[in-house]
């Protein structure tokens, strides 16, 4: 296992200073994601006329082709920023969204949205990188509870974008995408004059190899250990279970729950204000109490319990408290992170993270869909038997798995020591 906790690290001012930075384009990006949210799915079923089944149909399409995109270009960012450092691919993948948001916010057709959606896929980058970005400036004794920091920036935006989505998408469902595109330009304007670099050049990577750039190239770095490997299956499990949310939560809660736009921004307002506090408050400090490994499994369970409570919630106040549950899931997501990278070199993390991106958005080639078709097929109306939660119980079965995989994977694994 490689130990990149011999580098020299940053002193701890300038650290925390970098790990600031980060939060808050991170932030900002996802508030304009958020925003989005609520809405996407309303707008497609607007542009197709086909009803809630055949909307469901089209998200699945536009998930599962966001996902590919994102497969194909998230090891080539990472690589890239190895190269070339953080910040420029920051930059870019800020200034791509904020355009493709202004493309969508203006599209008059469903194939032009879904331009949009591509476009997306292939500037998505600022999170692979942000991630390469904590490992570069936080001592590997410290990533757990750094990464949780990040995943609090994912809440909060998750808290204020999609209410704020909601209310916006109650007065023109165009306006959330104009609102995301000025987030996004501003971030860029944000990175352009304060993000520091976080690799210097004596750091990176000595050349940019096209060969470990495109996606089985950098699937091939997540076997270079047992446990890294283990982690990736581990990985792939929570990002597809993950897709049940983004692909069918919006026309489920519609379906059997009859909540509009503004109380489905709401309901995931509090879903990333439970799962923001968790990230930001509890991760670090579960972590150096009891250990990555029992804090990782622990969160896989709880996991599992969250996608079963809300498959089997037949009235809505009864999925509410399922959140509360998923965003204890939240605490697998960080140990994974923190254990995963310290098994390479500095020079490696970017392309350590654009594999694991890839990993997600290989989930998200059929989660997707996957997702989407079982809850089109369990409300179809010619069902004699409708059971609508069924997408959601099949998530919860994915999540299980992967707690018995984070079990072996990890029995081995020793706790970050500190740096001498």
């Amino acid at each position: 296992m490689a130990d990149d906790a011999t580098h020299t690290p940053l002193p701890t001012p300038v650290r925390r200073a970098a790990v600031a930075f980060v939060f808050v384009t991170v932030l900002i990006d996802i508030l304009a994601f958020g925003i989005i949210i609520p809405v996407l799915p309303h707008l497609i079923e607007a542009m197709t006329g086909g009803g809630v089944s055949n909307a469901a149909w089209w998200v699945g399409i536009f998930g599962t082709v966001f996902a590919a995109v994102q497969f194909v270009s998230s090891p080539i960012q990472g690589a890239l920023s190895d190269r070339f450092g953080r910040r420029p691919v920051i930059l870019l993948s800020n200034l791509g969204l904020g355009l493709d948001f202004v493309l969508m916010a203006l599209a008059p057709s469903l194939w032009l949205l879904f331009v949009g959606r591509i476009i997306s896929g292939m500037t998505a980058a600022s999170f692979t990188t942000a991630n390469a970005y904590i490992a570069d400036v936080t001592p590997p004794e410290k990533r757990a509870g750094a990464f949780g920091l990040l995943g609090g920036a994912f809440g909060i935006g998750f808290i204020i974008g999609p209410a704020l989505g909601g209310f916006l998408g109650t007065i023109d469902l165009r306006l959330p995408f104009w609102v995301a595109a000025g987030l996004a330009l501003t971030n860029f304007l944000y990175g352009f004059f304060i993000l520091p670099e976080s690799l210097p050049p004596e750091r990176r990577a000595a050349r940019f190899e096209p060969h470990s750039a495109h996606p089985l190239g950098a699937l091939r770095l997540l076997r270079c250990s047992p446990t890294v490997f283990g982690l990736a299956i581990v990985m792939f499990l929570f990002y597809l279970a993950h897709y049940v949310l983004q692909t069918t939560f919006v026309l489920y809660a519609d379906y059997r729950y009859h909540w509009g736009a503004q109380a489905v921004g709401f309901v995931l307002a509090l879903v990333g204000a439970c799962d923001g506090s968790v990230q930001a408050f509890l991760t670090g400090k579960l972590t150096g109490r009891f250990g990555e490994r029992p804090v990782l499994v622990a969160g896989m369970v709880f996991g599992t319990a969250a996608f079963a409570v809300m498959g089997l919630a037949s009235v809505g106040w009864v999925f509410l408290v399922g959140i509360p549950l998923m965003s204890l899931w939240g605490l697998a997501g960080p140990p994974i992170q923190s254990i995963m990278t310290r098994c390479v070199p500095p020079d490696q993390q970017g392309r350590l993270q654009g594999a694991i991106t890839s990993m997600g958005s290989f989930a998200g080639i059929f989660g997707p869909y996957l997702f989407a078709q079982i809850f089109a097929f369990s409300i179809a109306p010619e069902r004699q038997v409708h059971l609508p939660g069924i997408a959601f119980l099949l998530a919860a079965g994915l999540v299980a798995v992967g707690a018995v995989v984070a079990a072996r994977a990890t029995r081995h694994v020793a706790p970050a020591a500190p740096p001498p």
